[in-house]
């Protein structure tokens, strides 16, 4: 008797293999190099399992608002949750949405522009509520038995969360879209770049403005009694749609969650419906080879004669550090994939010392918001060297390997000093400047010493520790997921560091504070920078 025959395998749905697809670059990366299939992640907990947990003991401050009004609850989970989902995708979009490798392959093959981006957005929406979630776990459970809530907040909580994380996605995409609509091929980059940084600042400044009123109105923040100005924060027409599902349902609340839902709604049909044609546009033109402007000029690069002046010449002696110092600053300087992940990745180091400068202004801390500005700065080298790693180009690092060197310490070397030049100090000058206007006293720049002190041992942890040499390591997007986690590991660290500096000067021991510290940071830098020395090159997987 004849075997009946076998019936093809369903083929699945574009939808359900663009969204694996993506799924699973986001959790292995993009490169085989280094991957262990049997140790490979298969799911966002295992991928993001150490983020999961930090971000959920970071959401146990919600505590602190259990005897509040469910509308200074939610102002405050809203808040937090804004910021930290908007550095999330506003560090993540550029390189998930616009990546040239993929388009190679994809962009021949019946794919329509908008499965496309829906399939990518899915992703980074799945990941932004896996964060979300954690950070909002425990004000969930809290919010069903505070004083002022039952068994619809969680419920509620959890549909605006979602909310909220359809609205800062949308927006990141929508905002790309309009650039590629309005100014074309030709300014696209640096516009992308600028625009990621200005979205990211507006993000962390949304989520920082609203819990500071809360902790200033001691927690009876209310809808009715709510500012008007409150209703154009992102945040608080979430916080009303909490309160007007789970809350006193006042009439403001419900006005606030109609702009929850209705501008929500605008923003997705405006980025994934209307503009979605402009995202297929934008991949064509990512790949068209667009010649630059040839400038016939017989003088050299200004970065170049300036290596070769002093000061630069005395602090850049090694020809290999020299040469890495030039290759860093141009990719600061002009590589689209890097400056998209690098300055909106800083972005928020840029915000939180202005906001401790103008607030320890109008509050008198005694020096406390200088010091935290000092302190900032020590930690922007940390982070644009463990972002400065990354690259498209990454392959082109194994020329590093075959180069006469034991190991990458010169190479790392010339990277910090790019850094330290270009980034930190400009900073530090503009920190200082600030401080200045806002007290009038020369002698109140003592602050940023705590700062000072220690930029060149934070400079130093990301060669020593992670082993960042710069542009070695393939683009992955479950990195960027990761970058929150390390901007509250920085912060917590600064405000011990300036914490630590007033109590000393409060209790007169500011300057032997200093000696310690110096000598503290003198021995951990030589240290660091001797064993960097003895580093060899990992092998190659």
């Amino acid at each position: 008797m004849n075997a009946p025959p076998l019936l093809p395998e369903p083929v699945p749905p574009l939808e359900k293999t663009l969204r694996r697809l993506f799924l699973t670059l986001f959790l292995r990366g993009r490169t085989s190099r280094g991957l262990r299939k049997n140790r490979a992640p298969q799911s966002l907990g295992k991928k993001l399992g150490l983020t999961l947990v930090f971000y959920a003991l970071f959401g146990c401050v919600a505590l602190a608002f259990k005897s509040q009004p469910i509308f200074a609850l939610a102002v405050y989970l809203h808040a937090m949750t804004f910021g930290l989902l908007g550095m999330f995708v506003a560090a993540s979009a550029g390189e998930i949405l616009f990546n040239k490798e993929e388009a190679d392959i994809l962009m021949h093959r019946p794919v329509g522009p908008r499965q496309l981006l829906w399939a990518k957005i899915r992703v980074l929406v799945e990941v932004s509520l896996w964060l979300a979630g954690a950070l909002n776990l425990v004000a969930l459970v809290m919010g069903a038995f505070s004083a002022h809530g039952d068994w619809r907040f969680p419920l509620v909580h959890a549909l605006s969360t979602v909310l909220e994380a359809l609205f800062c996605t949308g927006s990141i995409v929508l905002l790309y879209q309009l650039c590629l609509r309005w100014f074309g091929r030709e300014r696209l980059d640096g516009l992308m770049t600028t625009a990621q940084v200005l979205m990211t600042i507006g993000l962390v400044l949304s989520g920082q403005i609203l819990p500071r009123i809360v902790f200033r109105l001691s927690g009876v923040l209310d809808a009715s009694a709510a500012a008007w100005w409150m209703g154009l924060l992102p945040p608080a027409w979430f916080a009303g749609l909490d309160d007007a599902l789970a809350g006193i349902g006042a009439g403001r609340s419900w006005l606030l969650a109609g702009l929850a839902i209705g501008i929500t709604a605008l923003v997705l049909w405006l980025a994934f419906g209307r503009l979605a044609h402009s995202y297929e546009t934008g991949l064509q033109l990512m790949n068209e080879m667009v010649s630059p402007r040839v400038k016939v000029s017989g003088r050299r690069r200004w970065l170049s004669v300036l290596v070769e002046l002093p000061p630069l010449s005395w602090w850049l002696r090694d020809p290999v550090s020299r040469s890495s110092f030039l290759l860093t600053a141009a990719y600061m300087m002009r590589d689209r994939d890097v400056k998209l992940r690098l300055y909106p990745g800083i972005a928020p180091m840029l915000v939180f010392p202005f906001i401790f400068l103008l607030q320890g202004h109008s509050r008198g801390d005694g020096g406390f918001g200088l010091a935290m500005s000092g302190a900032y700065a020590g930690l922007i080298p940390l982070l644009a060297l463990n972002l400065l790693q990354y690259s498209q180009q990454w392959q082109a690092s194994d020329v590093f390997r075959v180069a006469p060197m034991m190991g990458p310490g010169a190479i790392c070397h010339g990277a910090r000093r790019a850094v330290l030049l270009f980034l930190t100090l400009p900073l530090l000058l503009v920190f200082a400047a600030v401080g200045l206007a806002l007290r009038h006293d020369p002698s109140q720049l003592m602050w940023l010493l705590p700062g000072l002190v220690v930029l060149p041992v934070y400079a130093m942890i990301p060669s020593r520790l992670s082993g960042a040499v710069p542009l070695s390591v393939p683009t992955e997007e479950a990195k960027s997921a990761g970058r929150g986690l390390w901007m509250m590991l920085a912060m917590f660290s600064s405000m011990g560091l300036a914490g630590l500096a007033v109590w000393a000067h409060y209790e007169g021991l500011f300057w032997q504070f200093m000696v310690g510290e110096v000598i503290v940071a003198v021995v951990a830098y030589f240290w660091m920078r001797q064993s960097l020395a003895k580093v060899c090159w990992r092998a190659i997987d």
